[in-house]
C-alpha cells in the first residue's frame, strides 16, 4: 500500500452521488480520509470543521457552482493554499482558463480514474 496518501484528509465535491462514490471508494483504498460535499454550500460548511488537504470539485453544479466555490475557498486566507482541482465533463479550453482564474490549480476531465485522482493528489499535496 502506498503510504503517501494514508490519512490525507481529500474533499469532493459534486452533486453526481455516483461520482463522489467512485472518488470516495478509490481514495480510501489507498487510505485517505475523505470528505463529500453535494454543492458548494455544503463543501464550505465542511471545509472550516474538516480542513481538507485538497479539494476536487465539479464544476456544474446546482446552487453554487465550481467556479465560485473555487473562489471562494481561495479568498479565504485560512484556505487559499489548499489545492484545488477543478473536474468537469468538459474538456475546454476556455473552462481550463476560467478555473484558472478562480484559482484552481489543475483541471480534471471526467470520467477520471485511480491514477489522475492519485495524480493529482501526488503533485500538490507535499
Amino acid at each position: 500500500m502506498d503510504t503517501s496518501f494514508e490519512n490525507l484528509k481529500v474533499m469532493v465535491i459534486d452533486d453526481s452521488k455516483t461520482i463522489r462514490r467512485t472518488a470516495e471508494t478509490l481514495l480510501k483504498k489507498v487510505g485517505c480520509e475523505v470528505i463529500t460535499a453535494t454543492d458548494g454550500f455544503d463543501a464550505l460548511a465542511k471545509i472550516a470543521d474538516s480542513k481538507p488537504d485538497i479539494i476536487f470539485v465539479d464544476i456544474m453544479m446546482p446552487r453554487l457552482d465550481g467556479y465560485q466555490t473555487c473562489a471562494l475557498i481561495k479568498n479565504n486566507s485560512a484556505f487559499k493554499e489548499t489545492p484545488v482541482i477543478m473536474l468537469s465533463s468538459k474538456d475546454g479550453l476556455f473552462d481550463k482558463a476560467k478555473g484558472r482564474i478562480v484559482g484552481s490549480d489543475q483541471y480534471l476531465t471526467k470520467p477520471f480514474g485511480k491514477e489522475e485522482l492519485l495524480g493529482a493528489i501526488r503533485d500538490y499535496v507535499k
